[in-house]
């Protein structure tokens, strides 16, 4: 097929309705791609003589202009459902005894020490998720700024970004909604002298698609500025260019920014996966026996609007398409950056619940139950039935026979279902673990 589609020479059949052929030919032979761009009907296309059904939205692959090989709406897969089981070993989370230490930071927010300085605001995607941009300004007594109403001014594309003047904590904000660029501006006073700025910029994750998404900038690389007010007079000094250090990062109080948590913890009876419900603390990251587990983030809730229980793979893609959980935490999978309550940590397993499949005619689906028998056959449609993993319901045409008993007595395929206009036929099941 690959010397087919490099020296093979091209046409195209338009069959209507956003269906359409391609066929690549060589004098050794031929291949076919079929095509159906419309979003809400499947395509009956008729090709040398015989009948092919292409889902709608899909393309059917044909390496000898006559088998379909492979078809981008049919591909079968399981969906596992998972569950979360308390720990049997310790009733965590009251069990758990935690002790705590803060961050030492007055390197950086008192004496404004980096490891490396430039002129200037460098793109923090080439260096760390965590950086600190750490500036000094000084200001002479008789100097017009002083005395006035005076703001930091922080042109940001971090996730979040915390400020600090002189070591002390002037405010923090984080991106919301995905709009990646906001301005950050919070009062602060300002002394004579010699002050400190440093400002920790944080990402997580960088974009992966959309136009020149390699470009996109992430950390503080925009104006950073002290604005002084005083009536309608505005002055604003401009601190891009300044010189800037740069540093990566690497009773209990609660609601503390920049603190080591540490807890110890009974291993979870049994043989499961054990995960970390990091609910109750703010934003930070994770460590089990010295391994690094990863970011949390259980304070950043996302939207509440957008989700919806139907998910279909049809018409163009977008951020926004198939968003689930809306309203919970986003990330709550340990050095706490933001601020939380380790009171509420707790550990526990997970486990296969159910698991579902979704298959095509004369294809094949294998469920496994993570080395567990399947107990039951909670759901099966066969014909063109509708919804997701959890929501599945009958369609619009049936089997005349019952799939539940048929899946249950391992009896798939024996079954003979109506022709139902010639739509492509699929078969969609849940089982019990």
């Amino acid at each position: 097929m690959e010397k087919t589609l490099t020296y093979g020479n091209i046409s195209t059949i338009d069959f209507g309705n956003s269906a359409s052929a391609t066929i690549y030919k060589t004098e050794e032979g031929s291949s076919c791609f079929f095509g159906n761009g419309n979003e809400t009907s499947d395509a009956t296309i008729s090709f040398q003589g015989k009948s092919y059904v292409v889902p709608a939205w899909s393309v059917s692959i044909l390496p000898d202009c006559k088998n379909e090989a492979y078809n981008s709406a049919k591909i079968t897969t399981q969906t596992s459902m998972m569950v979360k089981k308390p720990n049997e070993a310790e009733d965590s989370p009251s069990t758990l005894k935690w002790s705590w230490r803060p961050e030492n930071m007055d390197n950086f927010l008192l004496k404004g020490k980096g490891e490396s300085t430039k002129r200037q605001l460098f793109d923090q995607k080439v260096v760390s998720n965590d950086q600190w941009y750490i500036t000094t300004i000084k200001f002479k007594k008789p100097d017009p700024f002083l005395g006035k109403s005076m703001s930091l001014r922080v042109n940001s594309t971090a996730h979040v970004i915390y400020a600090f003047v002189n070591g002390q904590h002037i405010g923090n904000q984080h991106a919301e909604n995905g709009n990646f660029h906001y301005v950050f501006e919070k009062d602060v006073k300002f002394k004579s002298g010699r002050n400190v700025i440093s400002l920790l910029s944080i990402i997580l994750g960088l974009a992966n698609y959309g136009a020149f998404f390699e470009s996109k900038p992430a950390g503080n690389t925009g104006l950073i500025s002290i604005i002084g007010r005083n009536g309608d007079e505005t002055i604003v000094k401009d601190l891009s260019a300044h010189t800037w250090s740069y540093k990566t990062v690497e009773s209990v109080p609660f609601k503390r920014t920049m603190t080591w948590y540490k807890a110890t913890f009974k291993a979870p009876l049994g043989n499961n996966p054990v995960v970390i419900d990091l609910l109750g603390l703010g934003k930070g990251t994770a460590w089990v026996n010295g391994n690094n587990i990863g970011r949390y983030w259980p304070a950043f809730i996302s939207s509440e609007n957008g989700c919806s229980a139907k998910c279909n793979y049809r018409g163009d893609y977008h951020a926004e398409k198939c968003l689930t959980n809306c309203g919970e935490p986003t990330q709550r999978c340990f050095f706490e950056e933001m601020g939380g309550n380790p009171s509420l940590v707790s550990f526990q397993t997970t486990r296969v619940e159910s698991v579902c499949a979704n298959v095509y005619e004369k294809n094949i689906i294998e469920l496994s139950c993570d080395m567990k028998s399947i107990s039951a056959i909670k759901f099966a449609s066969f014909i063109n039935p509708d919804g997701n993993c959890g929501t599945f319901e009958k369609g619009t045409c049936e089997s005349s026979n019952n799939t539940v008993d048929i899946l249950t007595q391992e009896c798939v395929g024996k079954e003979k279902p109506p022709d139902c206009n010639g739509a492509a036929r699929r078969l969609v099941v849940k089982a019990i673990c």
